[in-house]
């Protein structure tokens, strides 16, 4: 049964899953109604957002530039963390993005994966998380399909570019996801990433 989640909440992923090894982190978002302009056309360029992970050594600080997985390196280094694509525009339901974790590959050097989401080239089409409604970042077991948990961001993000949605982590040899919904006014991913070095 998927639990759904507040800000800030916990939630032990492996514990109570015992043989859990894959996990699908879905990211979802839904653009708000585009004003109609004078002949029946939608004001503005589709909003194109971004998932990215951020895949952290010890206290949360990237090791590497290459430990980014986002659309323009779809899978890190050890194999452990795949992007499965770049939705341009979050049209349709359920996930827009999706990256999948293998908990097993995963070396004892990287101690969570930071998941992300930043409006491509915000600040240039004036766009911002204000526009976009549902946000929504869930985990779910890829085996079995079963959704273990969601997170459901809810609040107003009116001039904020990029989002740190949530982080599975690491403790005493158990994984855990911890739900961030953190907004932040950052130019792109590199200023997003630069947060974690």
């Amino acid at each position: 049964m998927s639990v759904n989640l507040q800000k800030g909440q916990k939630v032990d992923l492996t514990k109570g899953n015992a043989g859990l090894k894959r996990l699908i982190v879905g990211l979802g978002w839904d653009e708000a109604e585009k004003k109609v302009g004078f002949f029946g056309r939608k004001k503005g360029a589709d909003i194109d957002c971004d998932a990215s992970a951020l895949v952290c050594g010890a206290g949360g600080k990237l090791l590497d530039k290459d430990d980014i997985v986002y659309f323009g390196n779809l899978k890190h280094r050890t194999g452990a963390i795949t992007h499965l694509g770049d939705n341009l525009t979050g049209e349709g339901e359920g996930d827009d993005e999706q990256l999948i974790v293998e908990l097993n590959a995963i070396p004892e050097s990287y101690e969570k994966i930071i998941f992300v989401v930043n409006i491509y080239k915000a600040f240039e089409r004036n766009q911002h998380f204000g526009m976009i409604k549902n946000a929504f970042i869930r985990i779910v077991d890829a085996d079995t399909k079963q959704e273990l948990c969601k997170y459901n961001l809810s609040e107003n993000y009116n001039n904020m570019t990029a989002m740190i949605f949530g982080e599975v982590y690491r403790y005493k040899g158990e994984w855990k996801f911890n739900a961030i919904g953190q907004p932040t006014q950052d130019k792109g991913l590199g200023e997003l990433a630069a947060r974690f070095l």
